[in-house]
């Protein structure tokens, strides 16, 4: 691999020794070469299927874990005949899902949170001395330091002995780039400084990945508007983006089905502790703020509440407290309304996703909604687990997987527990899809079952003003993405190339249509 002191035109025009040199790359520069149709329909679709797989196995196992490993391992291949083209399939694949996942807050929040995932997983898997080239190579060179500080280093570092330190390096980093490992304690910290030994220095790689990441997908979407000057990049892009969403919990077809009668035994047997708690504060204060109004409201329009059984639901339940009916259809119903799709934009929203509820609006004094996983004290959240009879030992089951930070994980293990259910066959990911799979796991979700599976044969073409809900991928979402690109111009018909061009840094891409005569 040669490296000249030439200029920078002759820099890039030679991106095989440049862009795809290495197999593990933080993406700093766009791809400046020239792609088919064919390609972009490939590389997207399979770029979409693995980060998928990355999502599915990080609600399913603990990131990193033996298993984890394993069936990741399974989705390595590229399907590329060498490791030249594999590295440039890798690239440009990732490219074109920022076009894709730069569009709104919530699709460049999962975009972020599957691309670390998989970094964290390719770092991972590299040798030490691997490792190392990376770092240098991409100008993270901290100041070690360990001689003076040995027995301190000893006595704080965790998983590590006398032996150890001397056979690593300690990385000397301000501590607000390694906040994770401050809150967990696993380092030694001094005079806002944190010693890092070499094998956790993966946590301020990832913490780079992820700003550079936002920064970029951040200046993407301030360049769209070249891109969807093209009639039909436009929509190809739009369906990458959406057509992975999985169901859309706004459009059931069992409206009407969930009587107001029954909701309050069904809290109790079939909603998510998010939401359980919610209908609980709800009972005993009659009230809730406009968090928790959303979250829950969303979700009982979710499970089949009508507008009309929603607007008499919480006109009840209010009068109850200190607002009358007069208040009550001046100062809320028209928010009911609007959730609905009923007033001003008319966007039909979407109930709230994990990733959601989870990373988004975290709640504050005399606030209920959020995830009590992620949110609550854990002296409270034990409490609260004893209160719904969950066994001790499943409770501890619960706070390991809290302390881990895997919410999503201890969810499951909430719904395996009540449920008297060994191990889920689903990997949960939203508050709906876990009322769905109570139902089912009850036997009263028949039903529900097969309205599901016909809402998951439906392909969604998504809705700009309503919230992305990033859930389940079924295996239909990726028949229907075949679909819509069976639909475009044969390759016959037309050969496009897409150029990616530095100009607007990274997202111009152009059609250029040649036809045939």
């Amino acid at each position: 691999m040669l490296f000249s002191g030439g200029r920078r035109k002759k820099h890039i025009a030679n991106p095989q020794t440049d862009l795809y040199a290495h197999a593990l790359q933080f993406y700093g520069q766009p791809p400046l070469e020239n792609i088919s149709l064919s390609e972009f329909e490939t590389f997207a679709v399979d770029r979409l299927k693995l980060l998928k797989t990355v999502e599915n196995l990080g609600v399913s196992y603990v990131k990193l874990s033996e298993q984890y490993t394993k069936k990741l391992e399974n989705e390595k291949s590229q399907n590329a005949p060498n490791e030249y083209e594999k590295r440039r399939k890798d690239y440009i694949s990732h490219f074109i899902l920022r076009l894709a996942y730069c569009q709104t807050e919530d699709l460049r929040r999962w975009f972020i949170q599957q691309e670390v995932d998989l970094f964290r997983y390719r770092f991972s898997d590299l040798q030490p001395k691997q490792k190392l080239e990376f770092l240098h190579r991409n100008n993270l060179q901290y100041d070690t330091e360990k001689k003076t500080l040995l027995d301190k280093l000893v006595n704080s570092s965790y998983g590590v002995s006398g032996i150890t330190v001397e056979d690593q390096d300690f990385y000397k980093v301000p501590f607000q780039d390694a906040l994770d490992l401050v809150r967990t304690r696993k380092v030694y910290l001094k005079a806002g400084y944190v010693y890092i030994p070499h094998q956790d220095i993966v946590t301020i790689v990832l913490n780079d990945f992820r700003t550079r990441l936002s920064k970029a997908l951040a200046l993407t979407a301030r360049s769209l508007p070249a891109v969807h000057s093209d009639e039909r990049l436009q929509p190809l892009l739009n369906h990458l983006s959406h057509a992975y969403v999985g169901q859309d919990y706004s459009i059931q077809k069992n409206v009407g089905k969930i009587s107001l009668e029954q909701i309050d035994s069904l809290s109790g047997k079939s909603f998510p502790l998010c939401m359980r708690q919610l209908h609980q504060a709800l009972r005993e204060n009659h009230h809730l703020r406009h968090g928790g109004r959303m979250q829950y409201g969303l979700f009982l329009k979710g499970i089949g509440l009508s507008l009309e059984q929603a607007l008499q639901f919480w006109r009840s339940e209010f009068i109850r407290g200190k607002v009358d009916a007069d208040k009550f259809d001046k100062a809320y119903a028209y928010s009911i309304r609007h959730m609905f799709g009923k007033e001003g934009k008319r966007a039909d929203y979407t109930p709230y996703s994990c990733m959601k509820v989870i990373l988004s609006n975290p709640p504050s004094q005399g606030d209920h909604h959020g995830c009590p996983f992620r949110h609550s004290d854990p002296e409270l959240l034990k409490q609260k687990l004893q209160f719904y009879k969950v066994p001790p030992s499943g409770i501890s089951q619960i706070m390991e997987l809290v302390k881990g930070m895997h919410y999503q994980l201890a969810c499951q293990k909430y719904f395996e527990l009540t449920h008297n259910i060994d191990d889920g066959s689903f990997s949960l990911n939203h508050p709906n899809q876990y009322f769905i799979e109570s139902q089912k796991a009850l036997g009263g979700g028949k039903d529900l079952k097969k309205e599901m599976d016909m809402s998951q044969r439906t392909f969604c073409t998504g809705n700009s003003g309503s919230s992305s809900n990033l859930g389940a991928l079924g295996s239909t979402g990726i028949s229907g993405l075949t679909l819509y690109f069976a639909r475009l111009p044969t390759l016959d018909q037309i050969r496009g190339t897409i150029e990616f061009s530095p100009e607007c840094y990274e997202c111009k891409c152009i059609f250029q249509e040649i036809l045939n005569n």
